[in-house]
């Protein structure tokens, strides 16, 4: 990696992977929660999947806008707002103490993170070029995966080691605890992040023009749109294909410790630390998948390949019922295939899009694709309930990600433009 390269990483990527894990972990703690607040709160299979997936209604209405105020306020002050949101109201999820303010607290989580995510792979374009960017932006998922190892062995300690102190159930205290961080980092993010490279005194003007004329390289920003023009085939079909990848993401970060319970597992720190093992496999395989997608400029399909692989993960989970070992397999191969498949998705929307409809177009397939949230989690709180196992759900989980991953082969690959851009150096 060129020196400017390399110094544009270590200068931005620790504070924003630290924030990516720490946005992962207030939004799906809630999965590891589940086991002991289903029975102080009288919550139903279908009344938790509800629940978890309102999130992402709020996170669907105020995406867009979130995401154009950042383009036009600044990366640095707008993301480190959207963390101390975020934190404030994930931490009060102590207080909650009947369903329907279960349901309003997570729609609030939602409207307080809503322009986090499609922000960064937003503020990635204002420093990387294409050829580099998907390893970047897998770098920056990875914290997806790593906050995943976090998650369930810490959620689970904090609701054990902490139940019953001061009155109050662990997963109280585990919201608490988990919450904090969040607005302490928020702060980190506005000291050290730069809004563009302009900003960045870190950089001397040689090397800002060296990196304006890296950005400016054929195939980088060739595609201008309009606004309106966000709603055409290629867009939509974009969107299709991160709404079922995402069905798949969410099943996996909202049920995992249901269904490693119902392999037989039954304690709550046991069931936190398997949870970390799909996880941890992934942080190690999508990096790998990312440089040969980098390498051969094929990301459509690595993205494809990656998918189907995450599909069959999931029909062999189903297969390995009620025996752990199977189905931690089962599992960890659709975690691999998921979180592979994810990051190296937005190298194919960023190749025709730039600017302000670069901004709304990644908010609005990111907003759409989200919406996969509250469908998907709802969708299998209903079949569990009504089929008494986890294993309809699984199925359910295992097409989505077979036909995300079809269409990514036959109808979402990258533009030859980008195929035949430069490569990096």
């Amino acid at each position: 990696m060129d020196p400017i390269y390399l110094r544009i990483t270590w200068r931005l990527m620790p504070v924003l992977l630290l924030a990516q894990v720490l946005a992962f972990l207030d939004r799906v703690n809630i999965g590891t929660a589940k086991l002991q607040m289903a029975t102080d709160l009288q919550l139903s299979a279908s009344a938790y999947g509800l629940g978890a997936g309102i999130f992402f209604l709020g996170y669907f209405l105020f995406e867009v806008p979130s995401n154009l105020l950042l383009h036009r306020l600044g990366a640095r002050a707008w993301i480190a707002r959207i963390m101390l949101t975020w934190g404030l109201v994930s931490a009060a999820a102590m207080f909650i103490q009947t369903p329907t303010a279960f349901y309003i607290q997570r729609f609030l989580l939602g409207v307080a993170e809503a322009g986090f995510f499609p922000g960064v792979i937003l503020y990635l374009t204002y420093w990387f070029a294409a050829q580099r960017r998907g390893r970047m932006t897998t770098l920056f998922m990875t914290a997806s995966a790593l906050a995943g190892v976090i998650s369930g062995p810490v959620s689970g300690w904090i609701m054990s080691a902490m139940d019953a102190t001061h009155g109050l159930a662990g997963w109280r205290w585990m919201f608490l605890i988990e919450g904090l961080p969040s607005m302490l980092v928020a702060g980190l993010v506005y000291w050290l992040l730069p809004s563009t490279p302009q900003q960045a005194d870190w950089l001397d003007n040689r090397e800002k023009a060296l990196l304006r004329a890296d950005l400016a390289t054929p195939g980088q920003q060739q595609h201008t749109h309009r606004l309106k023009d966000l709603f055409n085939p290629v867009t939509l079909m974009f969107a299709l294909i991160y709404f079922l990848l995402l069905m798949g993401l969410y099943g996996i970060n909202f049920w995992l410790p249901t269904i490693i319970k119902g392999a037989g597992v039954s304690d709550t720190l046991t069931i936190g630390w398997l949870t970390a093992i799909p996880y941890l496999c992934a942080a190690v395989v999508m990096n790998l998948v990312a440089r040969s997608a980098d390498r051969t400029r094929r990301w459509g399909l690595h993205v494809g390949l990656a998918a189907l692989v995450a599909s069959a993960g999931f029909f062999a989970t189903v297969l390995g019922d009620q025996r752990i070992t199977l189905s931690l397999l089962g599992l960890t191969l659709a975690s691999v295939g998921i979180l592979s498949a994810l990051p190296l998705f937005w190298n194919l929307p960023t190749q025709r899009l730039s600017g302000v409809a670069a901004a709304a177009g990644i908010a609005f397939i990111n907003s759409i694709g989200n919406l996969s949230g509250f469908v998907g989690p709802s969708v299998m709180g209903w079949l569990i309930d009504r089929t008494q196992h986890t294993g309809s759900a699984l199925v359910f989980l295992g097409i989505t990600a077979l036909l995300a991953g079809i269409l990514t082969l036959t109808r979402g690959g990258t533009p030859a433009s980008a195929q035949t851009a430069p490569g990096s150096h």
